[in-house]
């Protein structure tokens, strides 16, 4: 048993079924993520991948089956408690009004989008803000305005923001979206820093690029019509097989240098 095997769980999901609309979305999906692991959430869209993310972060209720986050059971605790413990990345965080780095760090305290107009942090925790900046990276940033970021540095932020709370879980949600490429390799090379930086908090990571995994991805549930392909250690379930099957489509899949990558097979036309 290697030691991430033996550290308790973060989070664990027993025969999930979920309908909207009298339509099955989920089909007994079981998943279990431990402390230290950093999992990947794989799947084309429609999947059931956002879904599931939404039972990870407490957000959502199965239909049927057991969530438990952090030790505690959906249905018998306080949401709002148990989410100030899940830190969570969407590159979609409606900000509106004008808000420095620093700022959008010091949400993450109060688990608000805007910063509450009569909280004044403390020194302590202004500290703390501004470490976490300079852990992503960001300290020539602190003071830029939210609008005046570039898509990659506002990822970054969010990523300390999630941060500041000390969550042991965390939830990145398609994290390089609308990223070019040197900006999602800044961003994956932030990701695995934290890794190495924080190695007792658990994350997934929801994506339905390979090229997006970091080199820290450690397991993978690999999904389709809302059923379980595969799932467990990352290098035997992000596979060509697995891929292939969970897309529908012949896909080779490569991995070197802890990186992964994807391409379909083309087609042999015959004369």
């Amino acid at each position: 048993m290697t030691a991430l095997e033996s550290s308790p769980a973060v989070l664990e999901l027993r025969d999930i079924v979920f309908r909207r609309e009298g339509r099955t979305i989920l089909h007994g999906i079981d998943l279990t993520v431990r402390a230290g692991e950093h999992w990947a959430l794989l799947g084309p869209n429609g999947a059931g991948k956002s879904t599931i993310l939404g039972f990870c972060g407490a957000q959502t209720f199965p239909t049927s089956g057991t969530v438990d986050v952090l030790g505690r059971r959906l249905g018998r605790v306080e949401l709002a408690v148990l989410r100030r413990d899940i830190g969570h990345v969407n590159p979609r965080h409606p900000i509106r009004t004008a808000h420095s780095v620093q700022d959008i760090v010091l949400t993450g305290i109060t688990g608000t989008v805007e910063r509450p107009m009569r909280w004044e942090p403390s020194a302590a925790e202004i500290a703390r803000a501004d470490e976490l900046i300079a852990l992503v990276g960001l300290t020539a940033q602190r003071d830029g305005l939210w609008q005046h970021l570039s898509q990659g540095e506002r990822g970054r932020s969010l990523i300390a923001r999630a941060l500041i709370a000390e969550p042991r879980l965390l939830l990145l949600d398609e994290p390089t979206t609308g990223l070019d490429v040197a900006a999602r390799e800044q961003l994956l090379e932030t990701i695995d820093d934290l890794a190495r930086d924080v190695p007792e908090v658990a994350s997934v990571l929801v994506t339905h690029h390979l090229e997006e995994l970091p080199e820290s991805t450690t397991h993978a549930l690999v999904i389709s019509h809302g059923a379980t392909v595969a799932v467990g250690a990352a290098v035997d379930t992000v596979t060509t097989e697995v891929i292939s099957r969970a897309f529908e489509h012949p896909i080779t899949v490569g991995y070197e240098g802890g990186r992964w990558s994807a391409r379909a097979e083309r087609a042999r036309h015959t004369s």
